[in-house]
């Protein structure tokens, strides 16, 4: 296993997370889940980020208050990734946003990249935003492109992982955090998450069947 795996154990995650399993959850409901359970892999993945004191003057008097000290930049991987990140947007509004965008090759289940569009990442917390660590080559090949763009603190917020795919993870880069909702059993011959969720951009977007 991964070196740095968390995956989350509280009740109200594993509420979201049965939601986004279910077969008839409508689109709405499985963006709402989504968006709920960003929030809370956020939480986790900033458990132990730096702060920094100013004082700030309440209705009463000055006191001292705490903000992060970093930036904070999410980078959804496309398309699936956008789901966690409206819920990040809405925690976080300063957030800034970068994305990656590849489509699996279905025979070897290799990631091929067809956009990058990255924001300044030198000396921020980047969140890499991918739902489903499957084989882990999608979620591998987003963490080198931020580390080649000068990332050096960097997390995954994963909804659901196969075994697979965090070990991929714990061989290309052992340094990073994977925070996760779930870990499942297994991947079946083309390569889907057992018992999983399903093919979360199609869920989330509306466009199976």
């Amino acid at each position: 296993m991964h070196p740095k795996l968390t995956i989350l154990d509280n009740p109200l995650s594993r509420h979201h997370m049965t939601i986004l399993r279910k077969k008839d959850t409508e689109p709405d409901a499985f963006r709402t889940a989504t968006r709920r359970l960003a929030t809370t892999l956020a939480y986790e993945a900033a458990r132990d980020w730096e702060v920094e004191e100013f004082q700030v003057e309440t209705p009463m008097e000055i006191t001292t208050g705490e903000r992060i000290a970093k930036g904070i930049v999410a980078v959804a991987v496309l398309r699936a990734g956008l789901g966690l990140l409206e819920g990040l947007t809405r925690q976080i509004p300063d957030l800034r946003v970068g994305y990656v965008g590849l489509f699996r090759d279905e025979e070897t289940a290799q990631p091929q990249e067809y956009y990058t569009k990255l924001p300044p990442l030198a000396d921020t917390h980047v969140l890499v935003l991918e739902p489903m660590l499957a084989t882990g080559g999608s979620l591998s090949w987003a963490v080198d492109k931020v580390k080649q763009a000068g990332a050096t603190d960097v997390t995954a917020l994963v909804v659901c992982a196969a075994p697979a795919g965090v070990e991929r993870m714990a061989e290309d880069h052992p340094d990073v955090p994977i925070v996760a909702a779930a870990v499942d059993r297994e991947l079946d011959y083309k390569y889907y998450i057992r018992p999983g969720l399903g093919d979360m951009g199609d869920r989330l977007f509306g466009t199976t069947g």
